[in-house]
């Protein structure tokens, strides 16, 4: 990742001429903390998935957070008062911004311990809360987000188009299971759409020391989304403890109360019935989505961050992601009553 360019910093009061690392483990956009005379920011280069026009939701949604108290990174206008700032290179034309920099807190991949999920779930609530009153219409919104069918037909597109692959004899009759549960999921798109995160995975939740939720990050995915499908991806990432690198994982259901509990402690009645009753809809059809994206993906060979450390390729990578989203699935699926009466326990 090369540092970030002279002209980029130039547009920024007090970071003309500052020291840059890159910061944070995140695989889409590029990031560096910098420290200058203005003292330290978060400057990103987006990844071209984001359009600019993100930042005026970006804006709307924390300038509504802080109102209310939350907190929450802020843009830092360029010295012309601009939310961002494009760069034309011969590849491509660059967005970079400038957020403010929250010191003393702390990401994880995965929860310290059970009771971690309580304050995560918490952090959740205050955020839906908050927002809850927002007037916004999203300037950018990103296309097939959690269009199930539409993922489900990639992936049978690329097993029928990909019969001479070297991982097809591994991934077809994974494929051939995930198309099967798919085909029995409810249609979640009929419920109410809220203001949400958009991508609720551990690492976009800031602790502090006692590991107590400050505040949600990487805003890029803000947006409007049914809640099963938020919530859901969020105990997808939280309540899994092998991780997102396995092959072997099950959903601890103690986890999914002790967030569920936490959601409920700052957003109680603010979860209506029918959306309750589809949580557990809403969690394993995230696991389904993301199994099928993968299992696609092996064979596509197009996933944009693997590890090359640990994968000899991308499709070898993604086959790996591919069985543990699967088994993900499975578990919740076969201790789906389970579920359904922890979430009616605290939400109800």
């Amino acid at each position: 990742m090369s540092a970030p360019p002279a002209e980029v910093l130039a547009h920024y009061a007090g970071f003309e001429v500052a020291a840059a690392r890159p910061y944070g483990r995140g695989l889409i956009n590029d990031t560096f903390l910098l420290e200058g005379s203005g003292g330290r920011c978060v400057l990103q280069r987006l990844h071209p998935v984001f359009g600019p026009a993100v930042h005026h939701d970006i804006e709307a949604v924390t300038a509504h957070l802080a109102r209310k108290g939350v907190v929450t990174p802020r843009l830092i206008p360029t010295r012309d008062g601009a939310l961002w700032v494009e760069r034309t290179t011969p590849e491509r034309t660059e967005v970079w911004r400038a957020q403010t920099f929250l010191p003393d807190l702390f990401t994880y991949d995965r929860l310290v311990r059970d009771d971690h999920a309580f304050t995560a779930g918490a952090l959740v609530g205050t955020f839906h809360r908050a927002l809850q009153d927002l007037d916004h219409e999203y300037r950018f919104v990103r296309a097939g987000v959690h269009d199930t069918r539409s993922h489900l037909d990639t992936l049978a597109l690329a097993i029928d188009s990909s019969p001479r692959h070297s991982l097809f004899e591994q991934v077809a009759p994974l494929a051939e299971a995930i198309l099967a549960a798919g085909q029995a999921l409810p249609d979640l798109g009929v419920l109410p759409k809220r203001h949400c995160h958009g991508d609720l995975k551990l690492s976009n939740l800031l602790f502090d020391d006692p590991i107590k939720g400050v505040c949600l990050v990487d805003l890029d995915t803000v947006g409007r989304m049914a809640l099963p499908f938020e919530l859901g991806d969020a105990l997808r990432s939280w309540c899994n403890p092998a991780g997102e690198d396995a092959t072997d994982c099950a959903i601890s259901a103690e986890r999914v109360g002790l967030a569920l509990a936490g959601y409920a402690s700052t957003a109680r009645g603010l979860v209506e019935r029918p959306e309750s009753e589809a949580l557990i809809d809403g969690l394993a059809t995230i696991c389904v989505e993301l199994a099928a994206r993968f299992a696609a993906d092996a064979l596509l060979e197009r996933y944009f961050g693997w590890d090359p450390s640990r994968h000899p390729s991308r499709g070898a990578h993604n086959l790996m992601r591919a069985r543990g989203q699967w088994s993900l699935a499975q578990s919740v699926l076969a201790d789906r009553a389970g579920l359904d009466a922890r979430v009616t326990a605290v939400l109800w």
